[in-house]
């Protein structure tokens, strides 16, 4: 089979001549052809394409996948790609456009797995090209964060329901693979969810898990650690999480119940050391310490850790009815065995990169 993507190599010019519009999409069409992803659509996409078609549906769903990236937010949009056809290879029609989208909707469970085959095939290559700057590649654990989201709606469309901010739309979940500081946010999956779904559904939290372990290198897959805020600390999601065999490390957001609170104020004041900033250095009114044995866990898993950071609010900060003694208060769970509690509490709490995203 032969791929109808367009290929040609970018050339870089300061002479003015040959300017175009969208030219940030080259980039993307190169990343396309690097890592194989628009040949792997091809290939996952082919039983929806119909005898005697012109277009290959792999080519029309990376060209989708182009327009959302260059600003589209609707299957016309592609137009702005047709425009300009000798940067972006042959551009199928909108009817064309809407006749696929209608054949894989009729299939989306196959559809969709197809799809998300086609893109962990080429990040697996896109990790490997990386080389040592791979995510894992140092032999540490890849932070995967879960957040959900919400995205506002501006008509009727399908699973758009009023959110709990009072606003219309959508609450996905998303998953991302955290890179680090000096990098960004690589997302794994998102999980389309109605705006009137629960921040802490565990279901939801399987399902966003799974998605994203599938998307990452099979000989990466036992170097996870699972982040998400308090949203994720439910029986449910921690229980599925260490369930034997599965072999993932977690850092989770974890409720200030009232019995929290009273092993809070059982600790002696030598438990609390100094937490660190996110440069990783002393940070002046923080504290933090550890609770397991303190709490009563009963029915959690074994070998949960609860920790606990104190802070004192910054200036004209409002406190809250569980802060304690003019002090703020945060707790995490995680089943790490080794390191500093400040080094783990940091770790955690670099989670919240992923809300940028």
């Amino acid at each position: 089979m032969k791929t109808t993507a367009f290929q040609r190599k970018i050339m870089v010019s300061a002479d003015g001549p040959g300017l175009i519009s969208q030219a940030g999409g080259l980039l993307l069409l190169e990343t396309l052809r690097v890592t194989g992803l628009g040949r792997e659509l091809s290939a996952q996409l082919e039983r929806w394409r119909p005898s005697r078609a012109i277009h290959d549906p792999g080519k029309v769903i990376a060209d989708l996948a182009l327009t959302v990236a260059l600003g589209g937010d609707c299957l016309a949009d592609i137009a702005m790609l047709r425009a300009q056809s000798e940067v972006f290879g042959p551009i199928a029609s909108d009817p064309t456009v809407s006749r696929l989208i209608d054949r894989l909707a009729a299939d989306p469970a196959r559809a969709l797995k197809a799809i998300r085959t086609a893109r962990a095939i080429a990040r697996e290559r896109a990790w490997m090209l990386a080389g040592t700057h791979a995510p894992g590649a140092d032999g540490e654990l890849i932070p995967v964060d879960i957040d959900a989201t919400l995205v506002i709606a501006h008509s009727d469309k399908d699973q758009a329901t009023p959110t709990w901010k009072k606003t219309f739309g959508f609450h996905p979940m998303t998953v991302f693979a955290d890179h680090g500081p000096a990098g960004g946010g690589e997302p794994l999956a998102i999980v389309l969810r109605p705006g009137n779904a629960g921040s802490n559904t565990a279901a939801d939290h399987i399902t966003a898990t799974r998605l994203a372990t599938a998307q990452l290198p099979k000989h990466r897959r036992r170097q996870v650690l699972i982040r998400t805020d308090s949203g994720g600390g439910t029986h449910e999601f921690l229980t599925w999480l260490t369930r034997p065999g599965r072999r993932l490390s977690y850092s989770i957001g974890f409720a200030l119940t009232e019995e929290v609170q009273a092993a809070i104020l059982a600790l002696p004041e030598q438990a609390w050391t100094p937490a660190y900033d996110a440069e990783g250095q002393v940070r002046p009114g923080a504290w933090v310490a550890e609770l397991t044995g303190l709490a009563r866990l009963d029915g959690w898993p074994k070998a949960m850790r609860l920790i606990v950071r104190k802070e004192r609010p910054h200036p004209g900060a409002q406190l809250r009815f569980t802060d304690i003694d003019g002090h703020r208060f945060t707790c995490f769970v995680t089943n790490t065995r080794r390191g500093q509690l400040a080094d783990l509490e940091l770790r955690h709490r670099r989670r919240a990169r992923c809300e940028d995203r």
